[in-house]
C-alpha cells in the first residue's frame, strides 16, 4: 500500500535529476531549497530562494536571488569523495515526508577503493522558526580508518551563469561561523550562520576562511559499525528583515539546542497547517498523495509573516519565470488560503495593495487613468515582463513578449480576489482599509481603456491576449471584456455599499480617487453598452472572429509530444481555434451565477474539443475538471483532474524542472472542493452538491467559515455532508 504521506524515490536516475530536485523542493514560507544533494553532483541546479530578494538582471528586469548555498557537505573516506557519479550506489533511496517537510535520503555506497558505507540525509526548512534551517547527516561506515566531513556555507552560487551577490564579510563568533553578502544592484544583504555538532566527538576539528566559503572540516576515526552522527544548523536574514542581518542569524542559530527540539517545534507547526487544510480522499491512493503535494508546495511557499511578498508563478522551487508573479496567485492559489489560511490570503493581497503605486505608474505610462497591475510583477509593482526572449526551439532568435503589453485582464483579476476573500471572510476592517480601494481604481482603469466604437454602437477592448494566450492581438475577447464589466458594476456597488455603511470611507475614497459624477456616469455608460454577444443557443464566441478560424483535429495530430503552438509555430498556431485553455469556461466557473445550466453545457462541449489539454496551459485541467462536474460528466472531470494533479510529480509537460506549476498545484484543490465536493459558500450560509469520482469511497476536506473550522465528509454511493465546527 503507498504511503499517501511520503512522495518517495527508489532509484537515483540523473536524466531525472532537475525534474526531481523540484519534486523535493522543502521550504517554510520565508524561503524554500530545491532537493539537489548535499555534496552535489554534475550539473545540478542547486538554490535557495528567498521572498522579495529581487537584484537587476539583463532582459528580464528581475529575478529573486539564487541565495548562498546552506546545505554545502561534502563526506570523504579514507581519502575518497563520497559522491553519487563515482564509486558504486548499491541502494538509493530518498523520500519526502509532506506532513513533517522533511526531506530524507537513504544511500549505501562503495568507494572506488571498496570501502563501504550507508548514509542518511535529512534536512528540513523549519516552519516554526522562518530562519532557522536543519540537516542532519550519518555515517554508518563498513570499514575502519577515517571518515572526514566538510560542513559549509557556499556564497559562489548564480542564477544560471549571471552571478548576484558580491562577497562582504565572513568569521566566527563563539563557534558559530557566518557568511555575509549583498546583492549587486538591489544592496539587499543576506547573512548565514553556521554551527555544528557531532557524535562522537570528532578527533580533530579545522576551520577554513577561504573567501565566500567558510568551512569546518571534522574529521573521524571510522569504526566498523559504529555509527557518526553530524548536525548542520543554519541561520537566515536579510536586511528586508533587521538592520543587522549577521546578528539576527547567529542568534537565531545559537538558540537552537538540539535537532529533536528544532524537529518538535517544526513538527507541531505543521499539524496545525494539516488540521485546517487536509484533503482526504479514500479509494485512490494516487489522487491521495498527489493532492497532499499539490498543497505542501503551496503552503511551503506562502508568506506567513510578510505581506511584501506574492507567490510567483513557480513559487520558490525553480528558475522558471525569475519568481514575478503573475495572475496565477490570485485566481488559483488564493481561494486555498481565502477558505483555509485567511491571514496569508490577506498578506497577499497587501502585496497588490502595497504596489498601487507601480501599477498606476502603468496605466499612465500607457495614456490611462487608475490602475493597471502588470502581467509580470516582482519587488516594485512595475511591469517586469520581458520584451524579448530566445525562441524556444531557436535560442539565436528572439520572440517578441506582448503579454506585458496587451494581457489587460489580470487588473479585474486582482479586483475579482480582493472581493472574494471579503465575501467569504467578512473581514470589512481589510476591506474598508484596501479591498474597496483596490476594486474601485482598476474599475477606473477599465473605463478610460475602453473604446467607443461608433459604427456597433459599443465600447469594445481591442487588441488584447486573453487567458488563452494561443491568440494575441484579437478583439474583444469575451473572458477580458466580461471581467471589465464585473470590475466596473461591483466598484460601483461597493461605492453605494461604503455610501450606507462607512459614509466617511466613501467620501474618501471618491475625493482621493476623484470620482467626479460625470465619471461614475461613464461608467454606467460603458456598463450598458459593453460589447458582449452571447449567441441564441448560448454559445460564446471566445474573441472576435474567433469562428472564423481553421478549426484542427486535435485527435488526428496524436502522438505527440509538443504543444500545437510548437507544432505550428506562434503564428500558424494563432489562426486556429486550437485553445492553450478555453478562456470562456474559465469566466463561467468565475462568474457562475451569470450563467444558466445550458449555457455552460454548450460551452464546455464546444470548447473542450478544441483545447490542447496534454500540452497547452497546466492552469486549465483543474478548471475544466470543476466545470465537467457541473456539466454531469464526471468521467471527463476526473480525466482533466488526474492530469492537474500529476503536472509535477509526473513531469506531464516535461517542464517541472523549471519549478513547481503554482496555478495547477492551486486549481486542484479547486477542482476537490468545488468540483467534486460541489461546495458553494454565500455570506449567509454554505452547501455541498457532491460530485465525486465512482471508485472514490470518501471525500473529506476542511475550510474556515467565518472564523470557524468547517470539515466536511463526503460518502459513496450516497454522499452526504456532516460539518464540524472548531474555534
Amino acid at each position: 500500500m503507498m504511503d499517501n504521506w511520503r512522495v518517495v524515490e527508489h532509484t537515483f536516475n540523473p536524466e531525472k535529476q532537475h525534474h526531481k530536485e523540484t519534486v523535493h523542493t522543502i521550504g517554510n514560507g520565508y524561503l524554500a531549497t530545491r532537493g539537489a544533494f548535499e555534496e552535489g553532483y554534475p550539473g545540478d541546479r542547486r538554490a535557495t530562494f528567498i521572498h522579495g530578494v529581487f537584484d537587476d538582471v539583463p532582459l528580464v528586469f528581475t529575478e529573486l536571488a539564487n541565495a548562498p548555498d546552506w546545505l554545502s557537505l561534502y563526506i570523504f573516506l579514507n581519502g575518497k569523495r563520497f559522491s553519487l557519479d563515482t564509486g558504486t550506489i548499491e541502494h538509493f533511496e530518498r523520500h519526502l515526508d509532506l506532513r513533517s517537510g522533511v526531506l530524507t535520503r537513504l544511500v549505501r555506497w562503495q568507494s572506488s577503493s571498496g570501502d563501504r558505507v550507508t548514509l542518511v540525509f535529512e534536512r528540513f526548512a523549519s516552519l516554526a522558526d522562518e530562519h532557522l534551517l536543519c540537516l542532519r547527516c550519518q555515517v554508518l561506515p563498513e570499514f575502519d580508518g577515517m571518515v572526514e566531513i566538510r560542513a559549509g556555507l557556499n556564497g559562489n552560487m548564480d542564477n544560471e551563469g549571471f552571478v548576484h551577490w558580491h562577497w562582504l564579510d565572513q568569521g566566527e563568533k563563539d563557534g558559530v561561523y557566518y557568511l555575509h553578502n549583498q546583492t549587486r544592484s538591489t544592496d539587499i544583504e543576506v547573512a548565514l550562520a553556521m554551527r555544528l555538532a557531532a557524535s562522537p566527538a570528532p578527533s580533530q576539528i579545522d576551520y577554513w576562511d577561504a573567501q565566500n566559503v567558510p568551512t569546518l572540516k571534522m574529521s573521524f576515526a571510522a569504526k566498523r559499525g559504529e555509527s557518526i552522527r553530524v548536525e548542520k544548523f543554519v541561520g537566515i536574514a536579510t536586511t528586508r528583515d533587521t538592520s543587522n542581518p549577521v546578528e539576527f542569524a547567529i542568534a537565531h542559530v545559537r538558540t537552537m539546542s538540539d535537532w529533536e527540539s528544532a524537529f518538535e517545534a517544526h513538527q507541531r507547526t505543521w499539524d496545525r497547517e494539516w488540521e485546517r487544510c487536509d484533503i482526504q480522499i479514500e479509494g485512490d491512493e494516487e489522487a491521495q498523495l498527489a493532492i497532499r503535494f499539490n498543497l505542501f508546495q503551496l503552503l511551503i511557499a506562502a508568506p506567513r509573516r510578510d505581506n511584501r511578498v506574492s507567490i510567483g508563478a513557480k513559487t520558490l522551487s525553480g528558475f522558471g519565470y525569475r519568481g514575478h508573479s503573475f495572475w496565477d496567485t490570485e485566481i488559483f492559489m488564493l481561494p486555498l488560503f481565502i477558505y483555509t489560511s485567511p491571514e496569508i490570503a490577506r498578506n497577499l493581497l497587501d502585496y497588490r495593495y502595497e504596489r498601487l503605486p507601480g501599477a498606476r505608474r502603468k496605466a499612465q505610462a500607457n495614456g490611462f487613468q487608475g490602475t493597471q497591475f502588470p502581467w509580470e510583477s516582482a519587488d516594485t509593482g512595475d511591469e517586469v515582463t520581458p520584451i524579448w526572449v530566445p525562441h524556444y526551439a531557436d535560442r539565436t532568435q528572439l520572440i517578441r513578449i506582448w503579454t506585458g503589453d496587451i494581457e489587460i485582464h489580470i487588473s479585474a483579476d486582482v479586483a475579482y480576489a480582493a472581493h472574494l476573500y471579503w465575501k467569504v471572510t467578512g473581514d470589512e476592517d481589510w476591506f474598508l482599509a484596501k479591498g474597496a480601494k483596490l476594486i474601485v481604481d482598476t474599475a477606473k482603469f477599465w473605463a478610460s481603456r475602453a473604446e467607443w466604437n461608433q459604427e456597433t454602437g459599443k465600447f469594445e477592448f481591442t487588441d488584447v491576449i486573453g487567458p488563452d494566450e494561443y491568440h494575441d492581438h484579437v478583439d474583444n475577447n469575451f473572458y477580458t471584456n466580461r471581467m471589465a464589466k464585473w470590475n466596473l458594476q461591483t466598484a460601483l456597488d461597493v461605492l453605494e455599499w461604503l455610501k450606507a455603511h462607512a459614509s466617511r470611507k466613501a467620501e474618501e475614497l471618491i475625493q482621493r480617487l476623484e470620482l467626479t459624477p460625470d465619471l461614475l456616469a461613464h461608467w454606467t455608460n460603458v456598463l450598458t453598452h459593453l460589447y458582449l454577444p452571447i449567441r441564441s443557443d448560448g454559445l460564446i464566441e471566445q474573441f472576435e472572429g474567433y469562428f472564423e478560424r481553421r478549426e484542427v483535429d486535435l485527435p488526428s495530430l496524436e502522438p505527440r509530444h509538443i504543444s500545437v503552438q510548437a507544432l505550428f509555430g506562434i503564428e500558424g498556431c494563432n489562426e486556429t481555434q486550437v485553445l492553450k485553455q478555453p478562456d470562456v469556461l474559465m469566466l463561467q466557473y468565475l462568474l457562475r451565477d451569470e450563467f444558466t445550466d445550458e449555457q455552460v453545457r454548450v460551452n464546455y462541449d464546444y470548447y473542450t474539443a478544441r483545447t490542447d489539454h496534454t500540452h497547452g496551459s497546466s492552469l486549465g485541467p483543474s478548471i475544466q475538471a470543476i466545470m465537467a462536474c457541473q456539466v454531469g460528466k464526471p468521467d471527463d472531470a476526473y480525466e482533466h483532474f488526474i492530469r492537474a494533479v500529476r503536472a509535477d510529480l509526473r513531469d506531464v509537460r516535461h517542464n517541472a524542472s523549471d519549478g513547481i506549476h503554482g496555478a495547477s498545484a492551486g486549481g486542484t484543490w479547486q477542482a476537490v472542493v468545488f468540483g467534486f465536493g460541489g461546495l458553494h459558500v454565500t455570506p449567509e450560509a454554505w452547501s455541498t452538491q457532491p460530485r465525486l469520482p465512482k471508485h472514490w469511497k470518501r471525500l473529506s476536506f476542511r475550510f474556515m467559515y467565518r472564523g470557524k473550522l468547517q470539515i466536511v465528509e463526503l460518502k459513496n454511493p450516497v454522499a452526504s455532508a456532516r460539518a464540524v465546527e472548531s474555534g
